[in-house]
């Protein structure tokens, strides 16, 4: 005579845990695991732009739980635009500057293009001001005779 034991594996309630993946709007699962799961969420199937990863889990007591996680799929290159700002208010003609950079893979890196110029910002101009004016005030205050007497 044989003795069943039940295990924690062998639970029978452990198979009715169920975790289903839903993308956007979609009422179809993309996805569908017994916990717990790691996956790898494969971006390149997914349109560049915001988007809602809908996680749908049950337990064995057949009661769900749901979580949802905005993020957002930027594939393609990544696209700046300096000298318009969104919803700016402009006239005459406006020096608009486009840029655009991916996480091309290659042997070659290209230098052109990989950088958005940019002016220098007003802060480190003033701090440059700043040390420079400091600079001539330590010169003109210490530069006479008397400082440099000897001790001897």
């Amino acid at each position: 005579m044989t003795k069943h034991i039940q295990t924690k594996d062998s639970d029978p309630k452990e198979g009715k845990r169920i975790i289903k993946l839903f993308l956007d709007d979609e009422t179809k699962a993309f996805a569908q695991f017994q916990p717990p799961v790691k996956f790898s969420l494969d971006t390149t199937k997914i349109p560049d732009g915001p988007h809602l990863l809908k996680i749908v889990a049950k337990s064995s007591s057949n009661v769900e739980g749901i979580k949802e996680i905005p993020f957002e799929v930027r594939n393609g290159p990544e696209i700046v635009v300096v000298g318009l700002k969104p919803n700016e208010v402009v006239d005459n003609q406006v020096a608009i500057t486009v840029n655009a950079y991916g996480s091309e893979h290659g042997d070659e890196f290209v230098v052109a293009g990989s950088e958005t110029p940019k002016g220098i910002p007003a802060w480190v101009w003033a701090l440059l001001i700043g040390f420079i004016g400091f600079a001539l005030f330590y010169f003109i205050m210490y530069s006479t005779p008397e400082f440099y007497k000897s001790f001897f």
